[in-house]
């Protein structure tokens, strides 16, 4: 998947040569059983994206992990275009840290990208006893060779950001990148920006406050995250602690891909908002809001005011569009980021959610929408859940959508995906003048899996994309 040229390491060597690459056909994402009442272990599903193929829209292989209910999440590679210019690494394994369990799976899809399999597991002890850290969360490839992984928690499930460290090769448990005793409160996601010396973390709660279900009573305590952490990438410290006004819930964290620069995006789930952070001339850094979605007041919901609840965001690689689901709401929005200060709404489209007509939930007042969504089927199947987690395919045209945000808050929020599965959709882009429409034609199923109905999460290409990839 990588350019063509004769010294070249993994990736592209920059974020517009990334937007030429090939189109994708293989989709790797972890389907999720715990919380589900199906005792089989958590899978890597492989989903065959190749409208030419004849398994166009299908799983095509499943690797079951070794354990029960480790929450399988998020993933990252062993090594990206971060390492472009080093010849001797390649992009193999893709790294599956879990969420409860704290076990690692290395995962090889190069000898056989249609049919993943397992290369090696790092067991939760380890990573207790080497780093007194649990509750992992992002994993990404640096510039050294090595994996960072996040980190929510402490092996008790206090909360605890810091970042395991893993040799890229061997996969061996080095430590913490952090210096010691130098975690932050609470973590989740992390970008780094090495031109500007700085990596920024985010915060969702301790593992002991989520991992059950969401109390609203743990908002009021103040046990959630609403904080961003600076740290210097080079000496490996924390300096400085961003509060956010209205920014509950820091999830997912994004710089610009350009690597000259200063600037980002956090999607604040409970605060329903997106802030920008930049640096400042003294070399600090600050955060503004930038975008607000409003609550709706509602009947026959926990609350009554729903939150958009934000979960996931993504930047196309040429840094034009901002991309971010309302897992409650149900919709998912394109924004033209040509000014980031000011982003504009140029796109938006319903998948679901929890206000669809005929559901339980009534709005009883909306600023945003004059009459309740209609529910989403596809190919005769009504789609549970609400748009959850996204991908952009690297020219920007098409995003691939999941719906499923932790299986604790699934089984919560959405009672139905517990029972119908949840489901992989892919929308295209209009990138001239934005918008976004379902392809009537896509649809995978998690609910008629060979076990019973899976919770599919995160996706990833095997030659990368843009939220996997850093660039130097």
């Amino acid at each position: 998947m990588a350019t063509k040229c004769g010294k070249c390491g993994p990736g592209y060597p920059s974020p517009l040569e990334a937007m030429k690459g090939p189109r994708e056909e293989l989709v790797y994402l972890p389907c999720i059983y715990r919380n589900t009442g199906i005792e089989a272990p958590d899978y890597l599903a492989t989903v065959d994206v190749n409208p030419k193929s004849p398994q166009y829209s299908q799983v095509i292989h499943r690797l079951p992990m070794p354990n029960l209910k480790d929450e399988l999440h998020h993933s990252g590679w062993n090594t990206c275009s971060s390492c472009f210019g080093d010849s001797t690494k390649s992009r193999t394994k893709l790294v599956l840290p879990s969420l409860i369990s704290s076990r690692v799976y290395v995962v090889d899809v190069a000898t056989e990208p249609r049919a993943p399999k397992l290369h090696k597991v790092i067991e939760p002890k380890e990573i207790h006893a080497k780093c007194d850290l649990g509750y992992l969360h992002t994993s990404h490839c640096l510039a050294s060779g090595e994996v960072m992984i996040s980190s929510l928690g402490d092996p008790k499930g206090n909360g605890k950001g810091g970042f395991v460290l893993l040799d890229g090769e061997t996969f061996e448990v080095k430590g913490t990148w952090e210096q010691p005793g130098g975690a932050a409160p609470m973590g989740y996601d992390f970008w780094y920006q090495p031109r500007h010396n700085v990596m920024i973390s985010t915060e969702w709660a301790a593992p002991n406050v989520l991992q059950d279900g969401f109390n609203p009573a743990d908002v009021e305590a103040g046990l959630y995250g609403q904080r961003l952490h600076v740290w210097d990438w080079q000496r490996r410290e924390r300096v400085q602690t961003l509060t956010m006004q209205d920014g509950l819930i820091p999830l997912e964290i994004r710089f610009l891909h350009n690597p000259a620069a200063d600037q980002g995006f956090v999607g604040c789930a409970l605060g329903s908002n997106i802030q920008r952070f930049y640096k400042n001339q003294g070399g600090t850094w600050s955060v503004e809001k930038v975008i607000q979605v409003p609550s709706k007041k509602v009947k026959g919901w926990i609350l009554p005011e729903m939150p958009s609840l934000i979960t996931d965001i993504l930047l196309s690689l040429d840094d034009r569009f901002l991309y971010f689901s309302n897992w409650l709401h149900g919709d998912l929005r394109q924004y033209d980021i040509s000014d980031p200060k000011r982003p504009r709404l140029v796109g938006q489209i319903f998948l679901g959610g929890s206000i669809v007509k005929g559901g339980p939930v009534q709005v009883l007042e909306d600023q945003e929408l004059k009459c309740q969504p209609e529910p989403l089927v596809v190919k005769g199947k009504q789609v549970a859940g609400g748009p959850q987690m996204i991908q952009l395919s690297l020219d920007g045209t098409r995003l691939y959508v999941t719906t499923s945000l932790y299986s604790a808050w699934d089984k919560q929020f959405y009672p139905d995906l517990i029972r119908e599965g949840s489901v992989m959709l892919q929308v295209d882009v209009d990138t001239v003048r934005g918008g976004l429409k379902l392809n009537p034609n896509f649809l995978v199923d998690f609910g008629k899996e060979p076990l019973g109905p899976a919770l599919a999460h995160e996706l990833r290409y095997p030659g990368g994309d843009c939220s996997s990839d850093i660039w130097l």
